[in-house]
């Protein structure tokens, strides 16, 4: 309980900032459909904000080392409620993207400075716990902000302030604290080629994970309304694919840690290859069965990002993890930051169910390489780290993460 209160004010400052910033997606999706924007512009805006989000990782630590961590959180708070409130003032797909662009400088930069705030202030005895609340916290937000445009109204100006007033509301816990802020973090160094050379799999599959997880929830709207959803059944749709990946954490590391864990990277490709299947197949068999296929979906690939970078994490030092931690991020945004887009140009081109073949052969891709990779060397017997379910937040999650991993088992 002591640990819930010593951090009370860093978690409602989450779930703020994804209900806020985070349901800027799903509503700017549905709001493009009402404004008459192409498959292909809603498409661009889900890249932007994956854009932002990336400079934002990369930002917020040498602005956080400028001004402190407080200040900093204020100025990615402004911006991400500018990018929201000037939505309206100037439609236009370009101009939304731009918007979308402080949205994810806004996400990136603010876990950036709650995640370092945590890292500095936990100890070894509250650490388990301390990050028990933070992934409930950070799935509940998510969880939350994909059911919001079920009570917005699309294209309104008050949709946009009160997400707005969400958003600004984020930084009244930071600014109230009394918690004294921490020393500034030192940043990761960004080694890419760290995470090829420690499993090429792993780096693959957290491309493939940044590929589908983003274009479904980037692109998921879009698809939701051209198989005949209304708004309300959009966001349930969204929530089931989010709810999904959330339930399955626990069999999923369950497995991971009891075999090879390249196996259970291409079940769980072959789960989510079932799961567009089962998608196209029940799309015209009302709404319900497209959220269940829907939460299959979720249940199968939103485990991939953490049984991917444990299976890195069996190959690397102490020494080596906060930085492959950030490799393994970078490479998730690589991927999610196109995949919007290009899933966008071939809905545009063939239709909805194109999506799903998209992310299909991304899984196939996957598997393929997998079992190429199996014959390539054995996999790891001993000192493998524990599966933890690492939230795909910033660079810095790293340091949260690092000592779980170290306890071998």
């Amino acid at each position: 309980m002591r640990t819930l209160i010593s951090f009370a004010a860093l978690f409602v400052a989450i779930v703020l900032l994804q209900l806020g910033s985070g349901g800027v997606a799903p509503l700017d999706a549905i709001s493009g459909l009402a404004l008459g924007f192409s498959a292909a512009e809603i498409g661009i805006l889900g890249s932007a904000h994956f854009g932002g989000f990336f400079i934002g990782c990369w930002w917020a630590p040498r602005l956080v080392g400028s001004v402190g961590h407080s200040r900093a959180f204020a100025a990615f708070i402004a911006a991400g409620t500018i990018g929201i409130l000037a939505h309206m003032m100037l439609i236009h797909p370009l101009a939304w993207a731009g918007f979308r662009v402080l949205s994810g400088i806004c996400l990136a930069g603010c876990y950036t400075i709650v995640e370092s705030w945590l890292q500095a202030k936990v100890s070894n005895e509250t650490r388990g716990r301390t990050m028990g609340i933070y992934r409930v916290v950070d799935i509940g937000g998510s969880l939350g902000a994909q059911l919001i445009i079920g009570v917005l109204e699309p294209a309104s100006y008050v949709a946009y302030n009160i997400l707005a007033i969400i958003c600004c509301a984020a930084l009244l816990p930071i600014a109230l604290t009394r918690v004294p802020e921490p020393e500034v973090p030192e940043s990761p160094r960004l080694r890419p080629a760290l995470a090829f050379a420690m499993s090429p799999l792993a780096a693959a599959g957290v491309v493939v994970a940044g590929l589908t997880t983003s274009a479904f929830r980037m692109m998921g709207p879009v698809y939701g309304a051209e198989v005949g959803l209304s708004i309300d059944q959009i966001a349930w749709f969204l929530a089931a694919f989010v709810l999904g990946g959330a339930l399955c954490q626990y069999p999923a590391g369950w497995f991971a840690d009891r075999y090879d864990r390249r196996w259970v990277l291409i079940w769980l490709s072959a789960g989510a290859i079932v799961a567009c299947g089962l998608t196209v197949v029940l799309s015209g068999n009302g709404a319900g069965a497209v959220i269940l296929a829907s939460g299959i979906f979720g249940f199968a690939t939103f485990p991939i990002y953490s049984v991917s970078a444990a299976h890195a994490h069996d190959f690397a030092t102490s020494d080596q993890r906060i930085d492959l931690s950030a490799a393994l991020m970078f490479l998730y945004a690589l991927g999610a930051i196109g995949s919007p887009y290009v899933a966008s140009l071939l809905i545009a081109a063939y239709g909805p169910n194109a999506m799903l073949v998209f992310m299909s052969f991304a899984h196939i891709v996957l598997i393929l390489f997998g079992l190429i990779r199996m014959r390539a060397r054995p996999a790891a017997q001993q000192d493998r780290t524990p599966y933890i379910y690492a939230p795909r937040t910033t660079f810095t999650i790293g340091r949260l993460l690092s000592r779980f991993r170290d306890e071998k088992r």
